[in-house]
C-alpha cells in the first residue's frame, strides 16, 4: 500500500498511526493511570498467560532462550492477517539461533465492532483465536490477554502487530513494527534486522520504530459496540417485489461485489433461526465488495407476514419477495442446482458464476470464510 493510501485508510477506519510505546499510551484514556509501557533498555514485564493450545505459559519458561520476541497480533485485523506469514517465517528462520518467539492477543472481544470485521471471519475471542491458530498452522506459543489485558498495558502495546525485542538478560532492544512493506516491496526490514544485530552483536540501528496497524480494542470501547448495534437496529427494513426479469438480474450480478443471497420463508424454522447470521454477515462485509440478499419464497398473501418477520431481525440488507408464480421457472432463473427446499444459500460472484451452494442451515463461519477468502484479508485487496 502506497504511503499516502495508507494513511487515509487508517483515518478513514480507525486504525493507529502509532509513536514508539514510550509516547503512544495515551491512545487508552481509561487506562492512563494503570498504563506505563516500556521503552528501550526497560526490562521484559512478567506474564502468565493461557495459550490457545491449552496450556498455560509465563515468561519464565522461555529463561533458557538467548532472545525473546513478543509480538501482540489478533485475529480482524487486516494489518495483523497480512504479516502472519512473515512471523511465522521469522519463528522458523530463528528458533533455533536462540530465539524464543511468543505472539499475544491483546483484544477485548467485546470491544470489537462488526464493521470491524470486515477482513476476517472470526473476532478475537479467546475460541476464535484458537481457531485461528490451527488455520494459520502457528507452531509458536499464541497467548490470550483479551479479558483482563494486563500484558498490553505493561508492555505499551497500542497497535496489532506490535513487535517487541529482548535481549538473554530481557532487557528490551527493539520496539516497533516488523517491517515497513505491509502490502508493498519491504525496504527496511527493521525486526528481522535488529534480530541479527543482537546475535551479531553489533548495534541495531533503529531501535524504536512507528507501528502500522489496527488500534488496539481496549475494553472502554465495549460501549461503543454495543452503541453501534442499537444504531444499526435502527435502520430501515425494506422488502421488494421480485419478478422474472429482476430475478434474472439478480442472478447475472452485472457488478464487482459478490453476492450472497439466501432463499427463505416465514413457515421454515431453520430459516428464522438462521437469519440473524446473515444480518452479522451483512453488517461485517457491506464495505467490502460484497452485497447481502435475501428471497423469501412465502405465498403472496404473507407479504406483511414476511416483511415483520425481516424487521424483528433487523435485516437492514436488501430483502426481495418472490412474486414468479411457477415455482420450476423460479428454480430455472435463480439456479437449475437447487433442488427446491429452503432455507438454500448461494454465493454469486462478479458476473455471475456460482462459487458456493449450500442446502439448509449454514455454517456461519464456512460462509463467512467463503466471502473473506474471495474478497480478501488484507489492503491489498480493497
Amino acid at each position: 500500500m502506497s504511503n499516502a493510501s495508507f494513511v487515509f485508510a487508517i483515518i478513514a477506519l480507525c486504525f493507529s498511526i502509532a509513536w514508539p510505546p514510550s509516547v503512544a499510551i495515551a491512545e487508552d484514556p481509561s487506562a492512563k493511570s494503570e498504563t506505563t509501557g516500556i521503552t528501550i533498555g526497560d526490562s521484559m514485564p512478567v506474564f502468565k498467560l493461557p495459550g490457545v493450545d491449552g496450556k498455560s505459559y509465563a515468561s519464565s519458561d522461555f529463561d533458557d532462550s538467548k532472545m525473546m520476541l513478543v509480538i501482540f497480533t489478533c485475529n480482524h485485523c487486516p494489518t495483523a492477517q497480512a504479516y502472519e506469514a512473515r512471523i511465522k517465517k521469522l519463528h522458523q528462520d530463528y528458533s533455533d539461533r536462540g530465539l524464543a518467539l511468543v505472539a499475544i492477543t491483546p483484544n477485548h472481544p467485546a470491544a470489537v465492532r462488526l464493521d470491524e470485521l470486515g477482513y476476517s471471519d472470526l473476532g478475537d475471542s479467546f475460541e476464535d483465536t484458537q481457531k485461528r491458530a490451527q488455520e494459520a498452522g502457528f507452531e509458536f506459543p499464541y497467548l490470550y490477554d483479551g479479558d483482563t489485558q494486563t500484558i498490553a498495558k505493561a508492555f505499551g502495546a497500542i497497535a496489532t502487530p506490535h513487535a517487541f525485542l529482548f535481549d538473554h538478560d530481557r532487557k528490551l532492544r527493539y520496539a516497533g513494527r516488523i517491517d515497513n512493506g505491509e502490502v508493498t516491496p519491504v525496504t527496511k526490514d527493521d525486526l528481522r534486522n535488529a534480530i541479527e544485530s543482537l546475535i551479531n552483536g553489533t548495534t541495531i540501528e533503529s531501535p524504536l520504530t512507528r507501528v502500522f496497524g489496527c488500534s488496539l480494542k481496549w475494553a472502554y470501547k465495549t460501549e461503543d459496540a454495543v452503541n453501534a448495534v442499537k444504531e444499526w437496529n435502527q435502520e430501515p427494513v425494506t422488502l421488494t417485489k421480485l419478478d422474472e426479469a429482476g430475478l434474472k438480474e439478480l442472478v447475472r450480478n452485472d457488478t464487482d461485489k459478490y453476492r450472497l443471497i439466501n432463499l427463505w420463508a416465514t413457515w421454515c424454522g431453520p430459516c428464522i433461526e438462521e437469519l440473524p447470521d446473515f444480518v452479522e454477515i451483512h453488517r461485517m462485509y457491506r464495505r467490502r465488495p460484497f452485497e447481502m440478499v435475501t428471497i423469501s419464497l412465502d405465498q403472496f398473501a404473507d407479504f406483511d407476514v414476511a416483511h415483520e418477520r425481516l424487521k424483528e431481525a433487523h435485516a437492514s440488507m436488501t430483502n426481495y419477495f418472490s412474486v414468479v408464480h411457477d415455482r420450476d421457472e423460479f428454480a430455472e432463473l435463480f439456479d437449475a442446482k437447487w433442488p427446491g427446499p429452503v432455507p438454500y444459500t448461494i454465493l454469486i460472484a462478479p458476473g455471475g458464476e456460482i462459487v458456493y451452494r449450500h442446502e439448509d442451515t449454514i455454517d456461519a463461519l464456512q460462509v463467512r470464510r467463503e466471502i473473506v477468502n474471495r474478497i480478501g484479508r488484507t489492503y491489498a485487496e480493497k
